[in-house]
């Protein structure tokens, strides 16, 4: 991916942070420090700790949402930088020492539906799945190797009266601590409008989805 990100269709794909969050918060009110710092502790879902440098690293193939995340920092006073790893992968790490970061944060703990809601946005972000074609079956799923984090995120969003299948495993054969839940069907459209999505490409796909 280019680091000039002037193209038209990159333009379009970059978050504005006042858009709508969520059916429960006010119309293009911008997010506070606390619902930026919610949804990074998500988003760290996708991130390793590396404990000789002390900084936190999450890798995406998509390098404008890791701008995006580089930006959320940058609000709350942290610095941090972005890299591609490697001369022949397309894949882009963003490194950061923000003192607030915890790959084992207890979204339980926080003290709003709304910065619970930006966790999850910030999880489904990093580890979330949907179809990449308008012309597939919709699906959306969350995938995780931690059972019981997966289990904590279900029952925020029941609290926001959002519907989850059983958490299951794929295949014990190819990994036996690989889990995943789908949000049901006819809970595609509240997920969509109070999780919603700060990841370029999956905040288009879900705009294409409800214009259907």
């Amino acid at each position: 991916m280019s680091d000039n990100l002037t193209s038209a269709d990159n333009q379009q794909e970059t978050v504005n942070f006042t858009q709508f969050m969520g059916s429960s918060e006010t119309t293009r009110r911008t997010p506070t420090s606390k619902i930026y710092k919610a949804y990074l502790l998500g988003s760290l879902h996708d991130g390793t700790y590396n404990s000789l440098h002390n900084t936190f690293r999450i890798s995406q193939a998509n390098k404008l949402w890791l701008t995006n995340l580089q930006k959320m920092l940058l609000k709350l006073g942290y610095k941090s930088w972005i890299y591609k790893e490697g001369k022949n992968r397309s894949v882009y790490v963003l490194e950061t020492t923000a003192a607030f970061l915890d790959i084992n944060f207890n979204p339980l703990l926080l003290h709003s539906k709304n910065e619970q809601l930006a966790y999850v946005r910030g999880y489904f972000d990093a580890e979330g799945g949907i179809p990449r074609s308008i012309k597939a079956k919709f699906y959306i799923q969350l995938c995780q190797k931690n059972r019981t984090k997966i289990e904590i995120i279900k029952s925020i969003l029941k609290k926001s009266g959002i519907n989850c299948g059983k958490i299951h495993n794929p295949s014990k054969a190819v990994d036996p601590n690989y889990w995943r839940v789908y949000i049901r069907a006819d809970s595609h459209l509240a997920f969509m409008l109070k999780v919603s999505s700060w990841h370029p490409r999956k905040r288009l796909i879900f705009k294409k989805r409800m214009m259907i």
